[in-house]
């Protein structure tokens, strides 16, 4: 009898094991089936592209935000960022023509970019704190270099602006495999190379990663490099797709890819998440909310089960932290 007790014990543990390695792609399939059978046009190949291209924007700058959580900080800053990078690219184009807007473009977004690493890597302040006031402050550098004025391409057909948002290659929107290589590129970064390695030691213990040599501020710096390159390049695809933007397009979604970098599994303790597992938090957000539209539900539900989503993965990631469900205190 008691064998066959601890043979349970420890298929129990070893399913655990494994949800807790491979839970978020159980629950996308689960999710993709429960859809399905609930609505046919869910399943139907036009319907699938559409959602992942309407999700490659959030999809992009979450995986820029993957490795500030990863380092053990956070980015607030990204919704207003990528409203300013919109703004700017699509009035550059009308001043100097999309050669140059595009890359001057990267290069103010990702110096916003490097002043947050810098107050995050270097000072050393509070990056929610640090996020959350650039978050406001770059949302009114938006709006005065605007003059609180939407921007739009005035003759749209005599460029060739279009195709990073609108374009196709053998069939494949142009934003898919925009979001498809940088995923790529990224995860391999991340994945094969020392700086990724760093990246997971800052966020596990950054005390144990100064004391064996990794220079911490340089990491924390990079990443915040990273993640405004990444949002620099959603508001291309952005302004690209829509050739028109108001000053606000950006705004909230930093709440969106925030959740869709802990349902990928990234831990807000930092140490822990892959770019892979982000996409797959991306595409479950993304397919969650196209089928509650198919079931017939206003686009304002969304906003609710976004908020469950990240409720219930924060709480499953401090569960497996600490080994139970509930706090031993409560």
């Amino acid at each position: 009898m008691a064998d066959v007790s601890a043979s349970d014990g420890t298929a129990l543990r070893s399913v655990g094991a494994f949800l807790g390695r491979h839970g978020i792609v159980v629950a996308f399939g689960l999710f993709m089936i429960g859809f399905a059978l609930t609505n046919e046009r869910f399943i139907d190949m036009d319907n699938i592209l559409g959602v992942i291209r309407s999700s490659t924007i959030l999809g992009v700058m979450a995986l820029g935000v993957t490795f500030v959580v990863i380092s053990g900080n956070l980015d607030l800053s990204v919704g207003s960022m990528m409203s300013f990078s919109t703004i700017v690219v699509l009035d550059l184009h009308e001043r100097i023509g999309p050669e140059l807007a595009i890359p001057l473009m990267f290069a103010m977004t990702m110096s916003l970019g490097a002043l947050i690493g810098f107050l995050v890597g270097y000072l050393r302040l509070n990056s929610l704190i640090v996020t959350l006031g650039m978050l406001s402050a770059i949302h009114g550098l938006t709006l005065t270099y605007s003059g609180g004025q939407n921007m739009d391409i005035a003759d749209q057909q005599a460029t060739w602006f279009s195709v990073f948002g609108q374009g196709r290659v053998l069939g494949i929107p142009v934003p898919i495999l925009m979001f498809v290589l940088l995923a790529v590129v990224l995860a391999t970064l991340l994945a094969k190379t020392p700086f990724g390695r760093k990246v997971y030691a800052v966020g596990g213990n950054d005390v144990a990663a100064t004391f064996s040599g990794i220079p911490r501020a340089r990491v924390v710096f990079m990443t915040y490099i990273i993640s405004s390159f990444c949002v620099a390049t959603a508001g291309l695809i952005q302004a690209s797709r829509s050739m028109g933007s108001q000053n606000t397009v950006g705004q909230g979604m930093e709440l969106e890819v925030l959740a869709a970098v802990i349902l990928g599994g990234a831990s807000l303790m930092g140490g822990a998440g892959t770019v892979f597992k982000t996409v797959i938090g991306v595409l479950i957000l993304g397919f969650i909310q196209n089928g509650l539209l198919l079931l017939g539900l206003e686009f304002y539900v969304q906003y609710v089960v976004t908020w469950i989503i990240i409720i219930l993965a924060v709480w499953l990631d401090i569960a497996v932290k600490r080994g139970r469900l509930w706090s031993p205190i409560a």
